[in-house]
């Protein structure tokens, strides 16, 4: 008895489907042997605002200790400042940070009004300029492939004249 051709076809798509789960299980394996970057503050730099708002460009340093490089197509950072948020940023820039090597990504960010003053408000004379804790969350979107979120952690120099964090 001949077979019918929707018939001949059940085989090829049932064996697919029992060996997907092993195929994908095995991507996200692969995948997770990566190293994480490290992300850390290089330094900001004054950009001109528009009316109240107060806008910097903040640069990261992007390294990859991994033997593959790292395709990026985009990044979102908020910054904390005495554990207020301060600023926020976006940047859809793409680029690719390579094998074994760093990227500095400069990220635009802006400062409302309202944010200026509450960190002005929250000063107390004890606060040392100097030495203003921060904490850096961020994302580095990687397409399809999810992105890789980062924290970055330190103390901001707000009487230096290059704004560098320590």
């Amino acid at each position: 008895m001949p077979s019918s051709p929707v018939s001949s076809l059940v085989r090829p798509i049932r064996l697919l489907a029992a060996l997907l789960p092993v195929l994908v299980l095995g991507a996200c394996v692969s995948l997770s042997g990566r190293d994480p970057l490290n992300v850390s503050l290089a330094g900001i730099d004054p950009l001109p605002g528009e009316g109240l708002e107060m806008r910097f460009a903040l640069k990261l340093r992007v390294q990859n200790p991994n033997s593959d490089p790292v395709d990026y197509d985009g990044v979102a950072v908020r910054l904390e400042v005495n554990e207020r948020v301060l600023a926020t940023g976006v940047s859809d820039k793409e680029g690719s940070v390579p094998r074994f090597g760093e990227r500095v990504l400069v990220v635009p960010m802006s400062v409302s009004a309202l944010a200026a003053l509450r960190q002005a408000l929250g000063l107390t004379t004890n606060d040392r300029l100097d030495r203003l804790p921060y904490v850096l969350h961020g994302k580095l979107s990687r397409g399809r492939l999810g992105s890789f979120r980062f924290v970055d952690r330190g103390t901001l120099d707000l009487t230096a004249s290059d704004q560098q964090s320590r």
